[in-house]
Parts: structure tokens; C-alpha cells; sequence
């Protein structure tokens, strides 16, 4: 490797800049990749991060340090530029892949669809090459319940048929997973399809969550930075739906319980223990919430009440989505541990940290 490229890898790699056996983890200082660094790391597993940091900070790093007393290399590159991932896999023995890197705003996408689709789909090639050349044959995709669209079949099971996408974004989860299945039957890999639903929440430490310094979409960091006096007023995108309240359902889910089931799909890879080629898994609690209903739960949790509005619906946006876990929790011995207050409690507390930053 360059030495101007070594530079690149943030302070805390090895010396010999070689990994034995390590889990690349692509996106490994965004929100959910970080969360899913540190349960791998609180199980004993070496962790090498690629994140371009477009839309994280390399300040991750040492957040996942402060919680693990362990500091990882993340090498700041592009992973639709080939030629610099493989130069990372050349200077390491990875025995397993991890893929969230990836854009994820549904409006974004709405707006920029050759984005989406030029870097959600590009990079996930280049990484399915790269596993084949360098015999990485453990490999866990990051996909969304996106990928069942408008569906009438809730709670949704992992054989409930897609609908037509709503955005360029799930559209690239769809287009992602058939490429995906067609790669695995002439590659000796072996592949996990997470499809998790509305990841939320912070580490409990309050040291580690979803970075909100930019002007973000999702539901509870606007939540909790309207609260905070970061935007002005939170805007229900429609209140029309067929649902119980009028508003959008959605299963949220927190992001220390999506992060420990990608450490038990590296596990359960490692043990040899898929049935198939490619196994697919939904990561939600089974409960449906509407967003007047999020609000409800921030408010209990905080003692603040939030400045809110009625706004027309969104572009993109489904109505109502939730899952059925039962293959995860009975395949991959996966519970969850956390309820609707404790997401909203510590994605308040999170918020709070990054005021006093």
C-alpha cells in the first residue's frame, strides 16, 4: 500500500497494517454501522471500517473507542473506486463482510435517482468481486423493509412478494438483493439479507448515535431536534392514511438490537449454519407505530412537548410496514431487548450529549 494512502487510515491500526480474520465493516462510522462495530467488538471480533465519511464523521472512531477501549482503521475512500478497495483487502485477511455503505434518503433519492442507483449499486459489485478474488466467503448485506413497498400482507414475512418500489432508494435494496441471488449461484460465497425496518435510538452510554448535524429526514432525530431547537417545528407528512391515527406506520426498531443481529449473522455464517445459499431474515419488534404515536412516547420519555404540525403527504413514503421476526429470533437466536421509550429515551439523551459538544 502508498504511503499516501496509508495516511488515510485513521490513527489506531496495527503496525503491520494486517488483520487476521478480521469483519470488514463498509459504512463503519455511520449510524447503524457504528452501532454494529461496537456489538462486534464487545464479542471478540477484530473490525477493519471503509467509510468515505460523506455522510459520517471520522470523530466515530473514537466514540466507538470511548465505549470499547478498542480503536479500529477506517480508511476514508470510495467503494465504487475499485482499484483503492482492493488495495484494503491486499493489506488484509478479512473473514467476513459486513455491506451497509450505502445513500439512504428516501426524498434524496426521489430527487437524485442516478446517485442512488450509481453508488448503492456500483459499490455493492465492486465488493461482491473482491470477496470472490480475496476468498472472503461470509458476506451480510444491509437491506430495508423497504423492499416490500406499499404491501397489503402485514405483519410482512420474508416471503411476502415485493411490491413496486416507492423510491429510487428501495428500488436499489430490490435491485440489490436479485443481484445478490444471481452472484451466489456461481460464487462460493455464502450471503445473509438483513431487511431491518426503522432503526432508532443511541448506544445507552450516550457517548455514540445517529449523527443529526445535517439537515436529515427520519423521523425521531427530527423528533428529538425539533425539541432540541435545531428546526423550527417537525412536520407529520399526512395524516390521511388508513390507519389508526391517519399517520404513517412504521416498526421501529433500536439500533443496538439491529446492530446485535448482524453480529450473530456473522456468527451463524461462521458456523456454518445457512440452509441456502442466500437467507433472508426481517429485523423489526412486530409492532406497528404510527408517528403521532413516536411523538406520544417521546414526549412520556422527555417531559417536553414537542412543536409539531399536519403536513401534506411526503413523496416516497409508505403507508404502514411492520414485521414478522420469527425467523430471525428462532434461526439466528436473536431477541429483542428494547422497548418504544427506551429508543426515544436514548435518542434523547444522545441529543443532549451532542448540545453539550
Amino acid at each position: 500500500m502508498s504511503d499516501n494512502f496509508q495516511k488515510q487510515v485513521q490513527s489506531g491500526s496495527s503496525a503491520s497494517g494486517r488483520v487476521g480474520g478480521a469483519i470488514l465493516v463498509t459504512g463503519g462510522t455511520g449510524y447503524i454501522g457504528s452501532h454494529t462495530v461496537v456489538d462486534l467488538l464487545n464479542n471478540n471480533f477484530d473490525v477493519v471500517s471503509i467509510d468515505s465519511n460523506i455522510r459520517s464523521k471520522p470523530v466515530t472512531v473514537s466514540r466507538i473507542e470511548s465505549i470499547t477501549g478498542k480503536r479500529i482503521a477506517n480508511y476514508p475512500i470510495d467503494l465504487c473506486n475499485k482499484e483503492a478497495v482492493r488495495k484494503v483487502f491486499q493489506e488484509s485477511n478479512f473473514s467476513g463482510i459486513i455491506h451497509f455503505a450505502a445513500l439512504k434518503s428516501v426524498p434524496e433519492s426521489v430527487e437524485k435517482p442516478l446517485l442512488y442507483y450509481r453508488n448503492n449499486l456500483i459499490s455493492l459489485i465492486n465488493l461482491l468481486e473482491l470477496a470472490d478474488e480475496f476468498g472472503v466467503r461470509d458476506f451480510v448485506f444491509s437491506s430495508s423493509c423497504s423492499v416490500y413497498g406499499n404491501t397489503s400482507d402485514l405483519p410482512v414475512t420474508e416471503n411476502t412478494p415485493f411490491a413496486p418500489a416507492e423510491s429510487p432508494y428501495a428500488h436499489t435494496k430490490q435491485i440489490g438483493e436479485e443481484i445478490i441471488r444471481a452472484h451466489s449461484k456461481i460464487s462460493k460465497g455464502k450471503f445473509v439479507l438483513l431487511r431491518y425496518f426503522n432503526p432508532v435510538g443511541a448506544h445507552e452510554s450516550g457517548k455514540l448515535g445517529e449523527d443529526t448535524t445535517d439537515v436529515i429526514t427520519a423521523v425521531v432525530p427530527r423528533i428529538t431536534g425539533t425539541a432540541m431547537g435545531k428546526y423550527p417545528q417537525f412536520t407529520v407528512f399526512g395524516n390521511d392514511y388508513d390507519t389508526r391515527d391517519g399517520t404513517c406506520v412504521r416498526d421501529y426498531i433500536h439500533v443496538m438490537d439491529i446492530a446485535n443481529a448482524h453480529t450473530k449473522a456473522v456468527q451463524y455464517l461462521q458456523n456454518d449454519m445457512q440452509q441456502q445459499a442466500v437467507e433472508v431474515f426481517n429485523l423489526g419488534t412486530g409492532n406497528g407505530v404510527t408517528v403521532l404515536e413516536a411523538i406520544q412516547s417521546f414526549e412520556r420519555v422527555s417531559g417536553k412537548k414537542l412543536n409539531y404540525r399536519l403536513g401534506e403527504r411526503r413523496a416516497g413514503d409508505v403507508i404502514s410496514i411492520y414485521a414478522n421476526n420469527e425467523k430471525a429470533r428462532t434461526m439466528l437466536g436473536w431477541n429483542i431487548e428494547r422497548n418504544l421509550d427506551t429508543m426515544m429515551h436514548t435518542a434523547w439523551q444522545w441529543e443532549q450529549q451532542l448540545a453539550n459538544e
